[in-house]
C-alpha cells in the first residue's frame, strides 16, 4: 500500500485554518455550525473546505483527531519533564488540569462528534502515544511513592471523562482538588 502524498504547503495551511475555524465555530454553535460559516471563518472557499473534508462528520473527526494528537504531545512533554527531574506526580496533576481545561474548551466539539456519530477519539497511534506516556508517568510517580499503586491509565481517562466540562474554570479546579486524594498518597 502506498503512502499518501504529503500536502502542498498552501493546502496544509488551508487545512490548518479550516480545522481551527471548525473548532471555533463548533465550540460557539455546536453541531449546527454550517460548513459555509466554517469556510468563511477559515478564509477559504467552501469548495476548498469540501476538498479537504467531504462532509461535516469527516471535518469533526479531523478536529477530534487533532485534539488527541495535542493531548499525546502534552503527555509526552510531561513525561520528558519528569525524566529531566520534575516530580512525576506534579506532571500527572498538571496533565489532568491541562486536559480538563482543554476538553472544556472543546466540549461542544465532542458533543457534536457524538451527535454526528463520529467514532473513536482520534488516530490510533496518537491514542497509543498518549497512553504510553501517561502510563510511564504514573509508574514514575508510583515508584516515588506519590501515586497510589492501584492507579492506572484507565483511571486517568475515567477521571478526565467525568470532569465537569460544562462548568466554569473554578468548578473544574475544585474537581481537581477533590479527586487528588483518590490518586495521590498525600494530596
Amino acid at each position: 500500500m502506498s503512502q499518501p502524498r504529503p500536502l502542498r504547503a498552501d493546502a496544509a495551511r488551508n487545512r490548518g485554518r479550516i480545522l481551527a475555524a471548525a473548532r471555533e465555530q463548533i465550540s460557539a454553535s455546536g453541531q449546527d455550525a454550517g460548513m459555509d460559516e466554517i469556510a468563511r471563518s477559515a478564509g477559504v472557499a467552501v469548495g476548498t473546505l469540501y476538498r479537504h473534508f467531504p462532509n461535516k462528520t469527516d471535518l469533526v473527526a479531523a478536529v477530534i483527531a487533532e485534539y488527541v494528537a495535542e493531548v499525546a504531545d502534552d503527555a509526552e512533554a510531561a513525561l520528558e519533564r519528569a525524566r529531566q527531574g520534575a516530580r512525576a506526580v506534579d506532571e500527572v496533576v498538571g496533565f489532568l488540569d491541562r486536559v480538563a481545561e482543554s476538553t472544556a474548551h472543546n466540549h461542544a466539539v465532542k458533543v457534536a462528534a457524538r451527535a454526528l456519530g463520529v467514532e473513536g477519539h482520534g488516530e490510533q497511534p496518537d491514542e497509543e502515544r498518549a497512553g504510553a506516556a501517561i502510563g510511564e508517568l504514573i509508574r514514575l510517580a508510583q515508584r516515588a511513592g506519590d501515586i497510589r499503586p492501584s492507579v492506572t491509565v484507565a483511571d486517568i481517562y475515567l477521571l478526565v471523562g467525568t470532569a465537569p466540562m460544562d462548568q466554569p474554570a473554578s468548578v473544574r479546579q475544585r474537581w481537581l482538588e477533590l479527586i487528588l486524594p483518590g490518586i495521590t498518597t498525600s494530596a
